[in-house]
């Protein structure tokens, strides 16, 4: 019998799948943990607490309810949040927490400094994207700007997934995919590194060994079989970042799929036959040779749910608070009783890619509650989404096929507004497991016990979302928009002040 093994590091939770070659699920477990804010812009994890603790916890509870043999594990495939920033000594030991994906504003002057030096529209046509929270390049320069010890004692910068895939097999390895987010470090057109727009970041023999995502980086360690369980010679895939992963767990396969992730963000994968190269949206080679992503997304989403309820609803117990919290928005009418929300906690991503937009309620009086508050924030955040794909739609290149994924397609309001305010309809499939899920299928696929189309029969389509687009939906667009722009200028002194 062949089972394989996923698992994904997600930015508050971790969750690993065994599956058959059929895909059935035989075993799964879930593991908690915390995104640190040590200071206003900052955004961190412990990559041995939170990504490999995580890593062997799952593990050693999925091998125990399984009952298998860990010998009939035929492929692990892991993902991680991402693009995150981690220097690690030359014998592979973290120096630093972790600096996050675009949620993380550090770099924000070093963004600033290489657009100048390089020039922005270069950048973009070069690598791909411009320059933004999400881009690792200027995270790493900040690194070597006020960290100088740290960044010398560095043998590598690698990313989450590709710590995880090193500490399972000793190889330091990234997959095209995640590497196009290391811009100016990546050349999107030749698919390497590169240091011919600057060599004032770092040598790019620093960097991690670029391969696909299904290419075998090497094989379970006798180390770290002794920390998880797993036994030794276990291939191991290179991996991918968690949304990627996401994306497959649902059938993305072909150009027009697009992915919809409700998660600690929202984030959207679109496939493509060419490359898109848009200011306003990430580029990056596809899992697979030949086709191509268009990514966007937005910096809180369910981070601003875990945000609302850790603050407004603290007398319900936080595995019923949810449940509750939706219960009541449902109470309140779509448009929340006129208020809007700007979900920009933690400055905003695509399009309008802003580190200093700052949250905005606007609209309260004494006669809202919380129930209309919290609907608020989930079409403040189905407006941020709906930007995302006016943008899509001005470069022609609309989705054929939506599939939404995550822990937020539980959550029927935030669904119906993101297909109510965005003219979309959404495909939900049987299972919503997850980039765990998708990691799983990938395992399989890079020992060739599957084909890529046979994930749309691992996970069929169980149920669609219906746009219901009203004149209400886009006059509070527009005056989303309006509130954005005319308030710019003040949300930036105040970013500025702290």
């Amino acid at each position: 019998m062949q089972y394989f093994l996923g698992i994904d590091i997600g930015t508050y939770e971790s969750k690993g799948v065994l599956t058959d070659k059929e895909g059935n699920i035989i075993a799964s477990a879930t593991h908690p943990h915390k995104m640190l804010l040590p200071q206003p812009g900052w955004a961190e994890h412990r990559p041995e607490e939170d990504w490999w603790n995580d890593f062997v916890k799952i593990t050693k509870k999925i091998l125990k309810a399984s009952k298998i043999n860990p010998s009939d594990i035929s492929c692990i495939a892991t993902s991680a949040i991402g693009p995150c920033m981690l220097p690690v000594s030359y014998e592979g030991d973290p120096l630093m927490n972790a600096v996050l994906y675009g949620v993380d504003t550090r770099a924000e002057n070093e963004i600033r400094e290489l657009n100048e030096e390089v020039g922005e529209e270069k950048i973009l046509q070069n690598c791909g994207n411009a320059l933004t929270s999400q881009s690792v390049g200027p995270k790493i320069l900040w690194l070597k700007k006020n960290c100088p010890e740290i960044f010398k004692r560095a043998g590598k910068i690698l990313s989450s997934t590709s710590f995880l895939v090193q500490k399972l097999t000793g190889e330091g390895v990234i997959d095209h995919y995640t590497a196009a987010n290391f811009t100016p470090l990546y050349d999107i057109k030749n698919l390497k590194w590169t240091d011919a727009l600057t060599k004032n970041i770092i040598e790019i023999e620093r960097l991690p060994k670029l391969m696909w995502t299904t290419e075998i980086a090497g094989y379970v360690s006798k180390a770290a079989s002794k920390e998880t369980g797993l036994a030794t010679g276990i291939p191991v895939t290179v991996g991918t970042i968690d949304a990627a992963a996401e994306a497959i767990s649902v059938g993305v396969c072909s150009a027009g799929d697009m992915m919809m992730m409700y998660g600690s963000t929202i984030f959207t994968i679109q496939v493509t036959n060419e490359k898109i190269i848009d200011g306003r949206l990430w580029c990056a080679p596809w899992l697979f040779k030949d086709l191509h992503g268009s990514m966007a997304g937005l910096a809180t989403s369910g981070t601003l749910t875990h945000w609302f309820r850790d603050n407004f609803a603290k007398e319900i117990p936080k595995d019923k608070a949810f449940e509750i919290l939706a219960a009541e928005a449902a109470q309140s009418p779509p448009g929340s009783k006129g208020l809007i929300v700007l979900p920009y906690f933690s400055g905003e991503r695509t399009p309008i890619h802003d580190p200093k937009a700052r949250g905005t309620i606007l609209g309260l009086d004494l006669t809202h509650n919380r129930g209309d508050i919290f609907r608020a924030f989930l079409e403040g955040i189905a407006m941020g989404t709906a930007q995302v794909f006016e943008t899509y739609e001005a470069i022609g290149q609309n989705p054929k096929k939506i599939m939404a994924v995550g822990g937020g397609t539980k959550n029927n309001i935030w669904m119906q507004a993101t297909s109510d305010f965005s003219k979309i309809d959404q495909v939900i499939s049987e299972k919503s497991t997850g980039a765990s899920y998708g990691n799983a299928f990938l395992a399989a696929l890079a020992v060739g016990a599957v084909s890529q189309s046979d994930i749309i029969r691992w996970n069929p389509e169980l149920s669609k979302i219906k746009t219901q687009h009203s004149a209400l939906h886009a006059e509070k667009n527009k005056l989303f928009r309006q509130l954005y722009e005319s308030s710019k200028e003040i949300a930036h002194a105040v970013a500025d002040s702290t």
